[in-house]
């Protein structure tokens, strides 16, 4: 396992800071969307606020458990 799927996994362990030394390595959308969810889990919302528009989307109203399930979906679904 590598990349953002190992991110989530160490965020999902409650290792924020190994997920994002992870994800700011991977230059992407998918990369900058999971970046803007950690920094919006850690609560710095203006730095998440950043992420979130080098990523091309908007700051989520969902839950942070909502937008790391919607997160999964899409690499799963680049897998396949």
């Amino acid at each position: 396992m590598s990349g953002l799927p190992e991110a989530l996994w160490y965020d999902g362990k409650g290792d924020w800071k190994q997920a994002h030394n992870l994800a700011q390595e991977i230059n992407t959308p998918d990369g900058s969307w999971v970046h803007a969810y950690l920094h919006r889990k850690e609560g710095d919302a203006s730095n998440a606020a950043y992420w979130y528009r080098l990523a091309g989307r908007k700051v989520p109203t969902l839950s942070l458990a909502e937008e790391w399930d919607q997160i999964v979906k899409r690499l799963v679904e680049q897998e396949n």
